[in-house]
């Protein structure tokens, strides 16, 4: 698929982002703005390998070429010490990751006019994204949670990681190899994803380096729940992998149920883990994805 594409720098005080966008053509003066949709990456790869992904050979991968194709405005960027963008001291926590986005946000409405947009984000960028729209409710249409934890309980990857945790909070950095990229593919349900993946992951994100932050992990190791579901006021869709061993359906459907909004909806992928982006049936994401974001406005009752 062929889409207009365009790079930007979105600035976080002295911290500069790398920010990407793609629609289906060029904007022009005076046309009708489109919708907006924001992506947020996870912990452990930055935004194009995980949502403007080429696997050669293997069909599309790209959710932004996808989105863009069905007529979005399609933004993402690198969050802070990710990718292309500004490394520094920090570790890049879930809320230094909400601050990311109030800055691409800043960037998107002065390009675009919009000073709102539907945001997905995917595993720790699920909780970026949710505290985001817990603190900036004004600034958020519809907002799609992919891979989301909320205390923790049943997560057999959390207790893994539960055992590094001093590591972990003991540097800003961690390492990311190969070897890494390719344990997210296999730890909950090998054969979920198409074996060329892996290595088109590694092969963008390791020129990047082979160190990613520590802060998401610390958080979903220690300080859960980022965001209590009650603080999520607007429409809230919940998608999670049948395999994915993160978050229990259980614990997810404990934070779905206290939901403030009825406008809401939980979905299981099936034959999937917790990578929804780059799983062999990812066009379930996008089916639902799209379904949820182009729904009409529910009328009042009464």
């Amino acid at each position: 698929m062929t889409v207009w594409s365009s790079t930007y720098t979105a600035s976080k005080g002295a911290v500069e982002l790398a920010v990407y966008r793609k629609r289906a053509a060029a904007p022009q003066p005076g046309e009708p703005p489109l919708p907006v949709l924001l992506l947020v990456h996870g912990s452990s790869n930055s935004a194009q390998p995980t949502y403007d992904l080429v696997v050669p050979g293997a069909g599309e991968y790209s959710l932004m070429n996808v989105f863009a194709g069905y007529g979005f405005d399609v933004w993402a960027f690198d969050c802070e010490n990710y990718g292309r963008s500004a490394r520094t001291a920090g570790n890049s926590d879930i809320a230094s990751g909400a601050a990311d986005i109030l800055a691409v946000m800043q960037l998107v409405e002065r390009e675009t006019g919009a000073g709102r947009a539907h945001l997905f984000g995917e595993s720790s960028g699920a909780l970026r994204a949710a505290l985001f729209a817990a603190t900036y409710p004004e600034r958020v249409d519809r907002l799609v949670l992919g891979g989301y934890t909320y205390t923790g309980k049943g997560s057999a990857t959390l207790a893994k990681r539960a055992l590094d945790l001093e590591k972990f909070r003991s540097s800003p950095r961690r390492l990311r190899d190969q070897a890494m990229i390719d344990s997210i593919f296999l730890r909950d349900k090998p054969g979920t994803s198409e074996p060329g993946v892996p290595a088109a992951v590694g092969a963008i994100e390791l020129t990047f380096g082979d160190e990613v932050p520590t802060g998401t992990y610390v958080d979903m190791i220690a300080n859960l729940p980022i965001v209590e579901p009650v603080q999520l006021r607007g429409p809230v869709m919940m998608l999670t992998g049948q395999y994915d061993g993160i978050a229990s359906v259980e614990d997810l459907l404990e934070f779905y149920a206290k939901l403030a909004s009825s406008d809401k909806s939980f979905v299981i992928l099936p034959q999937t883990a917790h990578s929804l982006v780059w799983a062999k049936n990812r066009r379930l994401l996008w089916h639902w994805m799209r379904s949820f974001l182009t729904a009409p406005v529910p009328c009042e009752a009464g």
